[in-house]
């Protein structure tokens, strides 16, 4: 069988309160993963400024814009074009009076292939995501790249499995999860990397499938609730092997090469979709 080689990134870096900035450290940082052979490059979520789901303020919806509009989407997709990759970009969507976190995915051309809406929304302390977004109405996705087939869930959609299942059962060759996770107020003690990291782990064996996971890192003051994030951005392979992965601190790129003809006949081998019983799955 012929082989297909396809090279993935993930960023990993800290972000400010200045848009122009965020996008002009994310489009450094793109152009060192592509100067390294990287053919699709992950940032990580809402990279156009701090996380601003810490608090409940309104102030926040100005920030957001439509798929055509968004700065982000504009700079990065331009990028794309030159740069002949495929970015998944994350951004905060307005769409009429109705607001989302969503995807917006760049072809190796520039074009947009369409959006993704992140349809698993948490509430909670440090993650407040319920005030500002709707759940997505998108439904799971996978986009024929002029690279690859792929799927992109956004953060909290990483912790479920059914997510990853139906993105592969739409033809995904490769999952990629934007994210924006770190300390949990109500414990500082409490460290999720680990977990956090073994669920999409889980996703790639359980479905013999290659997971990009991009985090971002620091401390950031959203006027005076501070959050910090805690990176361990990774890459893992088909057998859910870390193959990739920075700690709490770096900034820079991970850069992995697969071949996705050797990929899809080890998945067959291992016989995930052969024996899916899908008649005893509707429970719900």
């Amino acid at each position: 069988m012929i082989p297909r080689k396809v090279t993935v990134a993930a960023l990993q870096t800290a972000y400010s309160h200045d848009m122009a900035a965020n996008i002009a450290v994310t489009e450094k940082l793109i152009r060192e993963a592509a100067a390294q052979g990287a053919q699709i490059i992950l940032p990580c979520e809402l990279f156009q400024g701090i996380y601003f789901c810490t608090k409940q303020d309104p102030k926040w919806f100005a920030q957001a814009y439509s798929v055509a509009e968004h700065p982000c989407v504009i700079a990065l997709q331009k990028l794309a074009a030159e740069l002949n990759v495929v970015i998944p970009i994350s951004f905060f969507e307005k769409d009429g009076p109705r607001y989302f976190n969503s995807v917006a995915i760049a072809d190796a051309d520039g074009s947009i292939l369409g959006v993704y809406r992140k349809s698993h929304i948490p509430d909670g302390p440090g993650y407040m995501e319920k005030y500002y977004f709707r759940p997505g109405d998108t439904g799971f996705k996978a986009w024929k790249t002029k690279v690859a087939t792929i799927g992109v869930g956004i953060c909290w959609d990483q912790w479920y499995p059914e997510c990853a299942r139906a993105m592969m059962l739409q033809g995904a060759e490769l999952l990629f999860y934007p994210t924006a996770i770190g300390a949990e107020p109500y414990d500082a003690a409490l460290d999720t990397h680990g977990p956090w990291q073994r669920a999409m782990q889980g996703h790639a064996v359980s479905n013999a499938v290659p997971v990009i996971a991009s985090n971002r890192i620091g401390l950031e003051d959203n006027d005076g609730v501070k959050q910090a994030f805690y990176g361990h951005s990774f890459i893992a392979d088909q057998s859910g092997a870390l193959v990739k992965e920075f700690g709490k601190t770096e900034t820079g790129v991970l850069v992995q090469e697969f071949d996705l003809t050797a990929i899809e006949q080890y998945r067959a081998d291992w016989g995930f979709f052969r024996d899916r019983r899908t008649n005893l799955y509707s429970n719900e």
